[in-house]
């Protein structure tokens, strides 16, 4: 057991005291009620309830259990390889697979899974997250790179943050584009009135989408747009695209759900990774393929009024 002294911030003020403890400790809602219920939060020695609205600069005592966290292989994980080497592989990962464990998940994750493929990651990279570069999140599709050595995984982090890795996502959006191409630079940070989400903030990080447009049916108010990434925030593509009135279709968090369109999950999918090789230098390019439940989505919208169902290579989607 470790005991946690958290003062209530004051984004977090008048919030209840499972919110408080969850948001400040990283924990899902559910644990930290459960620490809660077992008199393990406390106010000047006095236990709190779950439900308890706490004010700006209380103190609050958590004794947080201690979570065996030891990362365990996990052969049953789905996930696909598109390439893999002695150095690095590239993962094409499917909807609904968490990355990495976080609150209140621990097993059933692609880190699990990349461990039992490839155990030699054990130690690369940063702990419970061996091999892992970047990541998408449980509900978007697609490619991402990890390092199966200490080289590859610091020559990759280190390209992330120079920009050289192309990261480019297809991303059925709302609204028609009067342009064919854009870019979104704005700043985004942690929503303070909602810790899981990000908003455009004037002091948040710096952040730049550029789209491109390859299709739109008018009438139905929908639009196909190529992404690329320039830098990697959390949540940016979904956030960017809300911003300029152009919500991901399917995403109940920055959107709606149950639009035209809408394949039951954000529609996005992380389509195309390129880079040169950290150790070898040789051109790596892959391109993953429009998992069944987006390419359903675009057979019932059927044909676009402006643009075709090809890809930015000319390709068909």
């Amino acid at each position: 057991m470790t005991t946690s002294i958290i003062v209530v911030p004051t984004d977090l003020a008048g919030s209840r005291a499972d919110k408080v403890i969850a948001a400040s400790l990283g924990l899902s809602r559910g644990e930290a009620r459960s620490i809660v219920d077992a008199g393990d939060a406390t106010v000047d020695d006095r236990q709190v309830k779950a439900s308890e609205k706490l004010g700006e600069g209380v103190v609050l005592a958590v004794v947080v259990p201690v979570l065996d966290t030891a990362l365990v292989p996990d052969p049953d994980v789905p996930f696909s390889v598109v390439y893999e080497d002695e150095s690095l592989a590239v993962i094409d990962k499917p909807v609904g697979v968490v990355v990495h464990p976080g609150s209140g998940r621990s097993q059933g994750t692609l880190a699990n899974g990349l461990l039992a493929r490839y155990p030699e990651i054990q130690g690369v990279g940063q702990q419970e997250r061996w091999g892992i570069v970047h990541r998408l999140d449980r509900d978007t599709s697609g490619l991402l790179v990890i390092a199966r050595t200490n080289d590859a995984y610091e020559a990759l982090t280190a390209m992330l943050k120079e920009h050289t890795i192309d990261r480019r996502y297809l991303a059925g959006v709302q609204g028609s584009f009067t342009n064919t191409t854009g870019t979104v630079d704005a700043p985004i940070g942690r929503d303070p009135y909602n810790r899981t989400r990000m908003y455009v903030a004037k002091d948040g990080r710096e952040a730049r989408t550029h789209y491109r447009r390859i299709a739109g049916w008018d009438l139905r108010d929908v639009s196909l747009l190529s992404v690329t990434l320039e830098t990697g925030r959390t949540h940016q593509i979904r956030v960017h695209m809300r911003a300029i009135d152009h919500p991901i279709i399917g995403d109940g968090a920055y959107g709606r759900a149950g639009v035209v369109g809408d394949p039951g999950r954000p529609w996005l999918h992380a389509r195309q990774l390129t880079f040169t090789h950290p150790i070898s230098g040789d051109s790596v390019d892959e391109v993953s393929n429009i998992p069944q439940d987006l390419s359903d989505s675009l057979a019932a919208l059927g044909e676009p009024d402006t643009g075709l169902l090809v890809d930015i290579d000319g390709a068909p989607l």
